[in-house]
């Protein structure tokens, strides 16, 4: 199984990283998440973690909107 962060702007969804382990895409979901770049940007919106399927399929497992 694989693990991918996404971040969401106004333009859709782009994927900034794909991990192999849940504690790594997590450690990394927690750097995004307080990063002070993205927290200043403005343009993007939120951050997605997600566990990826065999099939395509994409199920969410974090979430955090920028204010």
């Amino acid at each position: 199984m694989a693990f991918t962060i996404y971040t969401h702007d106004s333009w859709g969804a782009v994927a900034v990283g794909n991990f192999p382990t849940l504690p790594e895409a997590q450690d990394a979901f927690k750097t995004l998440c307080s990063d002070p770049w993205y927290q200043q940007d403005g343009t993007v919106k939120a951050l997605e973690l997600t566990q990826d399927s065999s099939q395509g399929h994409r199920e969410r497992l974090a979430w955090f909107a920028f204010g």
